[in-house]
């Protein structure tokens, strides 16, 4: 039975394997296409004259995160062989993200292009991933990666919703199990990716099982039981009672971090909203940034909550994910609200 920490005493991840975090470059299996923000901020997209182009996708979202933290940073995709995916590739590079074990398509796959409205509310994300390209990745296309001296392997559940990458996603993950590299995986469930959520929850479910770090939110959770929040929590609990760390998010009430048998609760830092969305790639980047570091659970989390914070308040994704300097002096000029039991039932 989980115990509920009270107390600031250490809650450390497994120093092996945060060791690998710091030690090489952390491959981020997944999503990367381009992203459109109407401009100015508050107008809507029907509306929109301009338009504000960044990379986007939540595999290339957490790289940047973690490249911007100092961390070493590597895309496991497709990039469709034209303007939009070499775009994509032109704004890895400068964010410091690896792109040398990718592969550029020809034919028509296509870059996934999303267009996103900067607004505190209702802001409407439109998401085009016709023939997606990132869903073109094949087991070959691993051939090049060092499991060996990788730091670890980050996988956004997105890339089990298709062939040959659901195929690709579990060779990665066997290949990074068998090298004794961390396996993060981020459920990351798109409703417009699947058939029906229960096709999403029977697929992934194999795969989730053997991650040494899952992360999600209670919708995500949620989803692999049928939809029940309260069941999602216990589905949580299941996985971090097989050894795994599990962060399950939960919105403005805070986080819940599972693990050996403890339960941390942990708040947020409030922000005036810009817009809902780029959170989650941000504190999942931040997290194991944090926690290649020293191991410790509870200062990695706070962090990724922090950039989280950071991130919402900013127009923009990828461009707003705070650099170490940034998000230090966020930390120490905004106080963390304690975790709100009352938030949510």
């Amino acid at each position: 039975m989980m115990s509920t920490m009270t107390d600031n005493s250490p809650f450390m991840f497994s120093e092996s394997l945060c060791a690998r975090l710091a030690g090489g470059p952390v491959y981020c299996l997944g999503r990367a296409g381009m992203d459109l923000y109407p401009e100015p901020a508050g107008v809507i997209t029907e509306e929109a004259e301009q338009f504000r182009a960044d990379m986007g996708g939540s595999a290339a979202n957490i790289a940047v995160a973690l490249s911007r933290q100092g961390g070493r940073a590597a895309l496991l995709t497709v990039f469709s062989d034209d303007q939009v995916g070499r775009f994509v590739i032109r704004k890895c590079a400068g964010y410091g993200v690896d792109t040398n074990s990718c592969r550029t398509q020809p034919g028509l796959c296509r870059n996934s292009l999303a267009i996103a409205e900067t607004k505190p509310a209702n802001a409407s994300v439109v998401i085009y991933r016709n023939q997606a390209a990132d869903l073109e990745l094949t087991s070959e296309d691993l051939s090049s990666v060092d499991f060996s001296a990788a730091g670890g392997l980050v996988v956004t559940g997105t890339a089990l919703s298709g062939e040959p990458s659901a195929s690709a996603v579990s060779a990665a993950i066997s290949a990074a199990r068998q090298a004794g590299c961390p396996v993060i995986i981020d459920i990351d469930y798109r409703a417009n990716a699947w058939e029906t959520a229960e096709d999403a929850a029977r697929r992934m479910a194999p795969e989730l099982a053997r991650a040494d770090i899952l992360v999600g939110n209670d919708d995500e959770f949620a989803v692999l039981c049928g939809g029940d929040k309260d069941k999602g929590l216990s589905v949580a609990r299941k996985f971090a009672a097989s050894g795994q760390l599990v962060l399950y998010k939960m919105g403005e009430q805070g986080c819940r971090s599972f693990y050996q048998g403890r339960d941390m609760e942990t708040g947020i830092f409030p922000v005036t909203l810009a817009k809902p969305f780029g959170a989650g790639d941000a504190f999942l980047g931040n997290v194991l940034a944090r926690l290649g570091r020293d191991a410790d659970i509870r200062a990695a989390v706070i962090q990724g909550s922090a950039a989280a914070a950071f991130v919402v308040a900013r127009p923009g994704c990828a461009s707003a994910m705070p650099d170490e300097q940034q998000l230090s002096q966020f930390m120490a000029q905004n106080q963390m609200r304690p975790f709100d039991s009352q938030t949510r039932g």
